[in-house]
């Protein structure tokens, strides 16, 4: 029997129509003209005086974080934490500026909570943001004993002119991507059916020669990529007409938030390789599609650009040591 994301507990329908009554109570609110994007993005943006913009988002890692807790390791789930907040936020063209956490929990644990946050302090470095400040709520009767729950927030700044919003993308643009380091911080609750439910064979102890000497465990908890600063060297050469995250959804519903109503894109899914997690998962009883649908697949930034400047993007990103996969183009 294959397995689904709404098998695995998550009812993304239901999730859409939340999405639709959040967009409704926001538009009941008074209008605020500063603000300058509508609920849905990857970042939500407001404007200041002088021609600024800030950008904010706000995520968590999910269900990973069960994961790293039967795997007694948290050294790298700040990383994901930061990560899947700057690199939704450099997608507008934004320069983070602070992070903050919230971190909830049945009892406070530092042997836990201080390699959490260790974790992110080192990627807000890496991301050029401070971390300036947060939230630790220990509620006993609300989480048990060893539960856990963790939330970023992200503030970051633009000017007006280098917005990159998506609108001047065009039919026939294509779709470059840059790897990811693996599954990344969302699907989870699938990969948990798959993988780590009492009825699959697997242990985050086993150590498949597919993962080449790495355990389950390591391979799954490998940190979400930083994008922060090949995305914003890539806004600095005036080629990028958008940039997408590839989180929840894979790849095409990610990249249809960030394309003009009428257009879409059309994906090559065999144009680049997949790390062998997604293999194991795949032979774990998820179908293709599904696949498609909930995991990056390898794939976790992407970039539209030009059709005629594509071939010099890609030359950008191999000096700068990235590896540029033609994964795509957008269509009407």
């Amino acid at each position: 029997m294959s397995l689904d994301y709404k098998g695995a507990g998550v009812n993304i329908p239901l999730a859409d129509q939340w999405v639709e009554t959040l967009k409704s109570i926001v538009r009941s609110m008074p209008a605020d003209p500063n603000v300058r994007s509508g609920i849905g993005g990857f970042s939500g943006l407001y404007s200041l005086p002088g021609g600024m913009i800030l950008a904010g988002c706000c995520d968590g890692v999910g269900t990973k974080i069960e994961v790293a807790r039967a795997a007694g390791k948290f050294d790298g789930i700040g990383q994901d934490l930061v990560a899947m907040n700057v690199n939704d936020l450099v997608t507008c063209g934004a320069r983070p500026l602070f992070f903050l956490d919230y971190i909830a929990c049945g009892k406070l644990d530092p042997a836990v909570l201080t390699p959490i946050v260790e974790s992110a302090a080192r990627a807000c470095v890496e991301s050029g943001c401070a971390l300036l400040g947060g939230e630790t709520a220990e509620m006993p009767g609300v989480y048990g004993e060893d539960g856990l729950d963790l939330a970023g927030f992200a503030v970051g700044i633009l000017n007006e002119g280098d917005i990159i919003d998506g609108s001047a993308v065009k039919r026939g643009d294509k779709i470059i991507g840059i790897a990811s380091s693996g599954v990344h911080s969302n699907g989870f609750s699938l990969v948990r059916k798959a993988l780590l439910s009492a009825e699959s064979p697997w242990k985050l102890t086993d150590a498949p020669p597919l993962l080449n000497g790495r355990t389950l465990g390591e391979s799954l908890l490998e940190p979400t990529r930083l994008y922060v600063s090949i995305a914003r060297e890539a806004a600095a050469t005036g080629m990028v007409r958008a940039m997408a995250h590839i989180t929840g959804g894979g790849l095409f519903d990610n990249i249809r938030r960030v394309v003009p109503d009428g257009l879409a894109p059309v994906l090559r899914y065999n144009a680049w390789p997949r790390p062998p997690v997604f293999d194991i998962l795949s032979r774990s009883g998820i179908e293709e599609e599904e696949m498609r649908k909930v995991f990056n697949l390898g794939i976790g930034f992407i970039f539209i650009i030009p059709s005629g400047a594509a071939d010099e993007f890609i030359r950008f990103l191999e000096s700068r040591g990235e590896k540029g996969y033609f994964a795509g183009e957008v269509t009407a």
